[in-house]
């Protein structure tokens, strides 16, 4: 019946189960829960505050310490204690990954399923729109946003998701546009239902499996720009750690003090990783075509 296709339950009973199944994606979750673990209870981790430059942090040269029982990942160029920097910039990286790409799923929301329903020389506009922004390089309008404005944590987010509902958006226009045209949605329009209540009832639930994907793998292409930008000198700026101002302020001692930018580098692959994990589990997951397989 097309009528039971109307209402789909937003996450199947079995997700979770199917989910349990995939190591790897076991695996990218408790990579999120240890970084989550270690931004919240950072103060607590740690006896060092991330701005504390200590006398003891640097060596009778004047270097960064080495790592070693006292500092266990080492000693910034100023002194400071790079394990207290690398937990406490988890936080501007979460922060910044979940309110950023929060934001541009709610952009490419909007516009994808408002063109894909609607349609008509609107819709035509919307996605023109879309197609230009999709042809303009992220990275370069990025730094030209957080350029003109004065950097900062919530610029920074608001930059990014500036730059980044676009692949959101046209995803969601092309099944919008396919919903619309399917038989349950004609029947309904048919016993009089009103475009809003088409809209949340039954198109939305439908894209429910994607855009959670969506949010989960855009998260990861979050944290890896606003790295970028932070490496760049034109993201969260100093003395907020971050783990891409990180690298920015000790790229000098590259070859002296290698770890300095070693182990923020393997903190921002490693979120990005465990976030793709996660998010290419959940759309085989939620993919009805694969509802059949293991």
């Amino acid at each position: 019946m097309a009528f039971a296709e109307a209402t789909p339950a937003l996450l199947p009973p079995t997700v979770w189960q199917r989910l349990k199944k995939r190591k790897l994606a076991l695996f990218g979750m408790a990579l999120i829960a240890l970084t989550i673990f270690g931004a919240l209870f950072a103060p607590y981790l740690t006896p060092y505050e991330p701005n504390d430059q200590m006398f003891d942090g640097l060596t009778m040269q004047g270097a960064p310490m080495a790592p070693g029982a006292q500092f266990a990942l080492g000693t910034d160029l100023l002194g400071r204690d790079l394990l207290t920097r690398i937990l406490y910039g988890a936080r501007t990286s979460l922060i910044i990954g979940v309110l950023a790409n929060g934001v541009a799923l709610i952009i490419g929301t909007f516009i994808g399923v408002t063109a894909g329903y609607f349609g008509g020389i609107g819709g035509n506009i919307l996605m023109r729109f879309t197609d230009l922004m999709m042809a303009f390089p992220a990275l370069l309008l990025a730094i030209c946003l957080a350029a003109i404005f004065q950097p900062s944590l919530w610029i920074v987010a608001m930059v990014i998701a500036t730059v980044n509902w676009v692949q959101t958006a046209r995803v969601l226009y092309a099944e919008t546009a396919s919903l619309s045209q399917r038989e349950f949605i004609a029947a309904e329009r048919t016993l009089g239902a009103g475009n809003v209540r088409i809209l949340f009832k039954h198109i939305l639930p439908h894209l429910t499996p994607t855009i959670i994907v969506w949010g989960t793998l855009g998260i990861s292409t979050t944290v890896l720009l606003e790295a970028t930008l932070s490496f760049l000198g034109v993201g969260v700026q100093p003395p907020t750690p971050s783990w891409g101002n990180i690298i920015f302020e000790n790229q000098t001692y590259f070859q002296a003090a290698p770890w300095l930018v070693f182990f923020p580098g393997v903190a921002i692959v490693t979120l990005a990783l465990a976030f793709n994990l996660v998010g290419d589990a959940l759309r085989d997951v939620l993919d009805p075509t694969q509802r059949g397989r293991a």
